[in-house]
């Protein structure tokens, strides 16, 4: 089988609302790359700081902010998770535990865990910050445990998770979803933020045939 000659890159963070929102449209642009290119997961970690429990207020803007997002994409939030004492919102554990994947079964299932860890905090509020419960989703989805465990706490975990942090900072990423394309002309953005697949997906073809002219943006 011949390797794709072309990247396609997704940066983002589980627990970023707005990756969650993308996440159907990350799907279907999986969809159109899948076997022409190839498809890699890099975390972008949104809040790496944030180890002080939540003040109400903090609580309050996450909510507002989560509904904008539900509105604007459709897709499902529920909030017990606002309510659980002592909330953190720091996000390098659950970007670890998508690395952990990634280093376990490889690139293309790695984004599927990426979008249950999403699914699990956002629509089920399952608290992404506790190694525990990354545990138990990681089992759901079919890895093991143990296994798991063992890696996510690995120094390699903890080193190929920094590493993508800078990546995505010499690339030039400062928000997310980012999806970058990558082939023999370079790096280029396909988008930064969130757009619908109506927009996307013609990009996302002229690109994978050839007919992408990369003297502009790929995406405005």
């Amino acid at each position: 089988m011949t390797t794709p000659t072309k990247e396609l890159i997704y940066v983002g963070d589980p627990q970023c609302s707005w990756c969650w929102g993308f996440a159907p449209v990350k799907a279907e642009i999986e969809d159109i790359c899948r076997g022409r290119a190839q498809l890699t997961l890099v975390v972008g970690g949104l809040h790496l700081d944030w180890t002080e429990p939540a003040t109400p207020e903090k609580k309050a803007f996450l909510r507002d902010h989560w509904e904008e997002v539900g509105q604007r994409t459709g897709q499902p939030f529920a909030y017990d998770i606002l309510d659980v004492d002592g909330l953190t919102y720091g996000t390098e554990g659950s970007c670890r535990a998508a690395v952990t994947a990634r280093l376990l079964v490889g690139g293309e299932q790695a984004l599927k865990f990426f979008t249950e860890l999403q699914r699990s905090y956002y629509a089920e509020s399952r608290d992404v910050t506790s190694p525990d419960v990354l545990a138990d989703i990681a089992a759901e989805f079919g890895l093991g445990r143990d296994e798991f465990l063992e890696k996510f706490h690995s120094d390699e975990a903890k080193k190929s998770t920094l590493l993508d942090f800078q990546f995505a900072q010499r690339l030039g990423v400062t928000g997310f979803p980012t999806v970058l394309i990558n082939d023999s002309a370079g790096y280029a953005c396909l988008t930064a933020g969130y757009q619908p697949i109506d927009q996307l997906g013609p990009v996302a073809e002229a690109w994978l045939d050839g007919r992408l002219d990369r003297a502009r943006p790929a995406a405005q």
